[in-house]
């Protein structure tokens, strides 16, 4: 986990804890007593990978400093139902007042792991990359992002800042692909990778002759895109989006795409169910 990375978490974790503990955690600390120290560990309920155990153990630390954390599992590892994912020790009233936010970092993190890496097994074999999209949960998009490789897929672009993605709007205010091109290429750093979205062969055309950086082919069939790629022939990077699903991945790398793009990697995941167990 990266510098930026983490400094996302941390910012993410206090807004958490401020909305979830807000000026206490008026069950516990009226219950529980302050001296007292336990030691617990957060178990795998499904068959996953992980990713965001230094996330879960950050919020703890944000409430006891003192906190001792052993991961067993580290972030990428693939796991059994049952498998115990790490053992920690420290205040008892720390471990039940951040589990929740803990958990709900972990289970989400998990979950767009498990599910990146269904999607880059289904293509080995091929040379096709799988990609994220901007698709995240607002604000976490450097967290959902590193959850994405963790997995073994790949991030798209992190933003609007770092790459132009033209698209059909963009297209129709500048009067054409290739004004569209030329305008953000005379105006932009010249390492910006410039990618054109295309939704006919026509189009693909002009995204050549106009020498984008990678041309997607958006929601076409399998033929065309057969015939995008051989169109292509090399001239650019190309991308197959839209109405991907798992089980039609492999006919679309077969075409001979270099990259496939999935929202649902980050929009429609499901968490992964982690539970956090209590020693006595």
């Amino acid at each position: 986990m990266n510098k930026k990375v983490k400094e996302a978490a941390h910012i993410l974790i206090d807004l958490a804890l401020k909305d979830d503990v807000g000026d206490g955690d008026i069950t516990t600390n009226n219950i529980v007593p302050s001296e007292i120290r336990r030691k617990a560990k957060m178990v795998a309920k499904t068959d996953g990978v992980v990713a965001g155990l230094p996330v879960a153990e950050m919020v703890f630390k944000k409430l006891d400093h003192d906190l001792i954390w052993n991961e067993l599992t580290p972030d990428g590892t693939k796991v059994k139902s049952g498998d115990v994912l790490v053992e920690f020790e420290g205040s008892y009233r720390a471990l039940l007042t951040g589990e929740r936010t803990a958990l709900n970092f972990l289970q989400r993190l998990s979950g767009i792991a498990t599910m990146s890496a269904k999607y880059a097994d289904a293509v080995k074999g091929f040379q096709t990359v799988i990609l994220d999209t901007r698709k995240t949960l607002p604000g976490f998009n450097k967290l959902d992002k590193y959850a994405v490789k963790t997995g073994g897929a790949s991030n798209h672009r992190h933003g609007l800042h770092d790459m132009a993605m033209i698209k059909d709007n963009h297209i129709e205010v500048a009067g054409g692909i290739t004004a569209a091109v030329n305008a953000v290429r005379s105006s932009v750093d010249h390492g910006i990778k410039i990618e054109v979205e295309t939704t006919t062969l026509a189009q693909v055309q002009e995204a050549i002759d106009a020498k984008a950086d990678i041309i997607m082919l958006d929601n076409m069939d399998l033929e065309t895109m057969r015939q995008g790629v051989e169109l292509i022939a090399g001239r650019a990077k190309i991308e197959a989006s839209g109405n991907i699903t798992l089980e039609r991945l492999r006919d679309v790398a077969a075409t001979g795409v270099d990259y496939i793009s999935i929202g649902a990697l980050t929009h429609s995941v499901s968490a992964m169910d982690i539970s956090q167990r209590i020693e006595d």
